[in-house]
């Protein structure tokens, strides 16, 4: 007998274990991404190698400078042979080794020409990350980011300390968070098809090999009914109460070693009303402006978030549509077979009506009935406790009309990498007024970390700090400190960061077009120096 192997095409063989975090809906989405990188620094080649050798779809380098000698130093994509090339050009060459299928362009000309005097060159692109940028350039694209509704992420990178800002429009919605403890087992509220196939069981009539490969669902169950029948049909809410149940599965134990009833009594905890109840991020969502007001605009997130919470308060009677998946346990085939079928079969149910509800809210807003696909419906029912929205504050609110003194002020004084992140703005400032970043000259540093502190007192101005504190967020130990880590840093990438932030930020970039995962909201330090990060919501 000759046994083959299943043919394996060779996308899947290629991207098989990415695929395994975010399945193909979330490779579908990152290959029909596109991409525009502004300056071709080692941390924003970085950030494109991840991202080239995941698969997107489209990528564009914006750099108008030619290669230098002390630029091969730190970026592991140039080569002796492309100094003097332009910078754009020379990256793609060898980026695009990493994977053919990617779709890499160039484009010679500088940031600020494009962002300044063809705005419209962005339209193109799904999400634009800044490398190094200054800072007017970087507020003056935020906004065209925001009016043009795309996302963007402004990333810094010197020495020992990286930042990145991520700015999305206003919804950041993810389906898939893909959580640490996804199943829901409904062990707090039964519904009636899983409390007959509970009741089916007759433990005392099975053998001891049967009777060891009861699920554990059974089990946990069984010992409920019993225990309300001793407590005038009461639900055990208490944790005192759930630890009687557990004494009843130890009872009905034969020997000391059945793993199904030890796997009972660990999953008891499932029976907390906290496990059974609608997440609050869920019920924020239902109570959402965009969920209640649906019109013909309305994003499909919030078209199926309206058809669940239709759900909800009618067929669901106050449950979730159920996911229907179900975790590994101690259990023969036959019975993880049929319970497995239970769940399924229930979750298919209630994806039925979730369906209907859609359509019936799409035909009360006139759009076309097939206008969101089932797999999205049947992804959100899924993962339904586990969404998220995330609104992203904009970079014009953080910097100008609504900075966060209050919070800045805490950070300050009990993070000491809110300080890097005062000192990157600053730096900016410095630069716009010498034309020059701090510590990039050789001699004496001491002049630039003088200038530098200058530059951060003009900063702290704009966040409107209150008066009672600024001197002392001035002069304190941390601000001091990074003022001169930075100027040490002498305006120069180190390849080692530059890995590590282009890890971090390809990583964002990934969880925003799969919409899966959770990202950050909004601003990252990374700390070389310390081997700390710190994320703020400024």
């Amino acid at each position: 007998m000759v046994f083959t192997s299943p043919i394996v095409d060779l996308k899947t063989q290629r991207y098989d274990r990415q695929l395994r975090l975010w399945a193909t809906t979330g490779q579908t989405a990152l290959e029909q991404a596109s991409l525009c990188l502004l300056h071709a620094t080692s941390t924003g080649c970085e950030v494109l190698k991840n991202l080239v050798l995941s698969g997107i779809g489209h990528v564009t380098v914006v750099d108008g400078q030619a290669v230098r000698e002390q630029d091969m130093q730190t970026n592991f994509f140039l080569e002796p042979a492309s100094i003097g090339k332009p910078k754009a050009k020379a990256v793609i060459e060898l980026l695009q080794e990493l994977n053919e299928d990617v779709t890499m362009t160039s484009v010679i000309k500088t940031p600020t020409e494009l962002i300044h005097h063809e705005p419209t060159f962005f339209e193109s692109f799904n999400i634009i990350i800044a490398a190094n940028i200054g800072e007017k350039d970087g507020e003056t694209l935020a906004l065209l980011c925001e009016r043009l509704q795309k996302t963007l992420i402004l990333v810094k990178s010197k020495g020992l300390v990286g930042v990145f800002r991520v700015q999305s429009p206003e919804h950041a919605v993810v389906i898939e968070t893909h959580p640490e403890n996804p199943v829901d087992l409904r062990l707090g509220s039964p519904f009636s098809q899983l409390t007959a196939f509970a009741n089916s069981f007759d433990l005392s009539r099975l053998d001891q090999s049967d009777h060891g490969h009861v699920p554990f669902v059974i089990l946990i169950l069984q010992a409920v009914a019993s225990w309300k029948k001793e407590h005038n049909n009461e639900e055990p809410k208490s944790y005192s109460q759930r630890n009687e149940i557990k004494d009843l599965i130890r009872k009905s134990m034969r020997t000391v070693d059945e793993e199904n009833f030890e796997e009972a009594i660990s999953n008891i905890w499932r029976l907390a009303s906290s496990s059974s109840n609608i997440p609050s991020d869920i019920l924020n969502i239902f109570e959402d402006p965009a969920c209640i007001n649906i019109t013909r605009g309305s994003q499909p997130f919030w078209i199926i978030a309206k058809a669940i919470r239709n759900f909800v308060e009618k067929e669901g009677e106050g449950q979730l549509p159920l996911p229907g998946k179900l975790p590994d346990m101690k259990s023969d085939t036959a019975n993880y077979v049929a319970l497995q079928k239970v769940y399924q079969q229930k979750a298919q149910k209630d994806l039925a009506v979730v369906k209907h509800h859609v359509q019936a809210i799409l035909s009360q807003i006139e759009s076309p009935l097939d206008s969101i696909p089932t797999e999205m419906i049947e992804s959100f029912c899924k993962n339904a406790s586990h969404a998220k929205v995330i609104r992203y504050r904009s970079i014009e609110e953080e910097r100008i009309t609504a900075p966060l003194s209050d919070k800045i002020v805490s950070w300050l004084e009990n993070e000491d990498n809110m300080s890097y992140y005062l000192v990157y703005r600053a730096a900016d400032v410095f630069h716009t007024k010498y034309g020059r970043w701090p510590g990039c000259q050789s001699g004496d540093s001491k002049e630039d970390v003088t200038l530098l502190k200058d530059a951060v007192e003009s900063v702290m101005g704009t966040m409107q700090l209150p008066e009672n504190k600024f001197n002392d967020l001035l002069q304190s130990s941390a601000v001091e400190k990074a003022m001169i880590n930075y100027v040490r840093f002498a305006d120069r990438e180190t390849a080692n960061l530059a890995a590590l932030i282009g890890g971090l930020v390809s990583q964002e970039a990934i969880k925003l077009i799969t919409h899966q995962y959770i990202p950050i909201n909004n601003t990252c330090v990374f700390n070389g120096i310390t081997s700390t990060s710190s994320v703020f919501e400024l």
